[in-house]
Parts: structure tokens; sequence; C-alpha cells
């Protein structure tokens, strides 16, 4: 199978090419290769490529600046998909295209699965959420909603700080009041690689390890597998004045993935292999 990535550069972009590699021919683009808010360019190189499936891994993910820069966050996350989704559907490509937990309000108690209806209080997340619906656009789209990435490179992200402050003697900065079900990239290229090669129905999918916690037990694991002293920060998220309102719980369920055949690791076993590599 012939694949176009997007975004290739990126933390989970780097991650896809290599899995799909393994077995497919990848057409891998960074920014530089193709700027997705460039319409025509879109079009053109879909064309010149023939793709039988397109993985679409560039996003704006500033969350706090995107109050500011609205235009640059919807151009991205929302106007690029629209670009993405009408090239798939001229070529007759899957859509694959990462979505993201903020396209909730965090208010919930029970993890949200895929019928949950969003309701996004972040220009971030209304961003992504228009991106949701045009990439529905496509006959054949997965539209993987992904949340607290870590893995890959480059490294970023909250699991790395934890990880690198407590490899420092601490303290690590961990919130009590946000619950999330974090995801490791490895896994969730393993779960995009099967959706592209099983014939599983098109639609919305969580696409997360499974289970949920909160960041401080995410820290106190983190500890533990570190064999190093759980030298901990606990603040509340409800204390830190955030540019950009976060979800404070943003746990979310992955049966419809689970229902499908592909079985999730937990986010335990993945942060233990995350960080033994």
């Amino acid at each position: 199978m012939r694949v176009l990535v997007t975004g290739a550069g990126g933390q989970l972009g780097g991650t896809i090419v290599r899995r799909l590699g393994r077995a497919h021919e990848v057409i891998a683009l960074t920014r530089a290769g193709l700027d997705i808010t460039r319409h025509d360019d879109v079009q053109r190189t879909v064309r010149a490529s023939r793709p039988e499936a397109i993985v679409n891994c560039a996003a704006y993910n500033a969350v706090d600046a995107a109050e500011d820069e609205a235009i640059a966050a919807l151009a991205c996350n929302a106007l690029a998909v629209r670009s993405l989704a009408r090239a798939a559907i001229e070529s007759g490509s899957a859509l694959i295209h990462y979505s993201t937990d903020f396209v909730f309000d965090g208010e919930a108690s029970e993890p949200y699965d895929e019928t949950a209806a969003p309701a996004p209080r972040s220009v971030y997340g209304q961003s992504k959420l228009l991106g949701e619906w045009f990439a529905a656009d496509a006959p054949r789209h997965y539209v993987l909603r992904v949340a607290s990435l870590f893995g890959g490179e480059p490294r970023h992200g909250s699991i790395d700080r934890i990880a690198d402050a407590l490899r420092r003697g601490g303290p690590a900065r961990v919130f009590t009041d946000r619950v999330v079900s974090p995801a490791f990239v490895e896994d969730v290229a393993d779960a995009t690689a099967r959706l592209l090669e099983d014939a599983i129905p098109p639609g919305v999918y969580h696409c997360v390890n499974s289970g949920h916690a909160s960041w401080s037990d995410v820290g106190a694991e983190i500890a533990r597998l570190l064999g190093v002293p759980a030298a901990l920060d606990p603040v509340s998220a409800r204390d830190v004045a955030f540019r950009a309102p976060r979800p404070r719980f943003c746990a979310l369920s992955n049966a419809r993935l689970r229902a499908a055949g592909i079985e999730m690791p937990t986010w335990q076993e993945g942060l233990g292999r995350y960080l033994r590599s």
C-alpha cells in the first residue's frame, strides 16, 4: 500500500512513518515538503503521489497560543483537513486524521466514548473538532482521538517533563485534579496500521492506552518504574492561570477499538516499555 504521511517530522508522525514503513511504501512529508494549509499544494501532491491512504499527523498544538492565534489554529487543524479530505475523495484514498481529548469539556465522571457529545472549551479544541467534521467528508475516514502522547522524537510533553525532573531528584509538578488516558505513540502507530490493513469500518475511534489516572498517579508510576523517590509537587489545575482552559477529566474509553479487534495495552505497560527504551 502506498501511504502519504503529513507532519512526518513530529513526535507522532515520525513513529507512524517507521511503523508503516515495515510493510508499506511510505511517502513521508514534513512541513518543508508540504504545508497542508496550502490547498492547491495539497491537491497537486496527492494527485502526483496517488496514495491509497493519507495519514495526517500535522497539527497546530500550541493550546494556549491558539487563544490569540485562532486563524493559524483553524488553518492547520480545520481548513487544511478539509483540503486533505477533498484530495482523498478525488484520489479514492483512505484518510486517517488525529484529534484530541480537548474536544470534550472535561465535566464527565466516566471515560468518554465516541458517542459522547463534544463541547470544546478552547480555541484549540474547537479547531480540532472542526477538523474531525471535515475529515468525515472522506468516505473512508478514520478520526483517531489521542491524548497525552508520549514517546517518539522530539521528546516533549508532560510525561517526559515529569521523568526528567524525577531523574534530577525532583520536584516534579503534577496535577492532582486532571485525569488523563496517556497514549504511547508506538501503540497509536500499531493501531493505525491495523485500521488500514484490516478493513475496519471507518469513523471516530478513541486511540489511547487502556485505563486512566490523575497526573499525580502517573508521576508516582514514573518514579516507581525509574526506581527513584517520588519527589512530586502536587498542585491543583484550578490554581494555575492557563491562557486556555483545560478539561479536568479527559479519560477516553477505547472500547470501540477493542470491539474492532484492536486491544490497546494499559498506560502502565506502555509507560514501562517507553522508560525502559
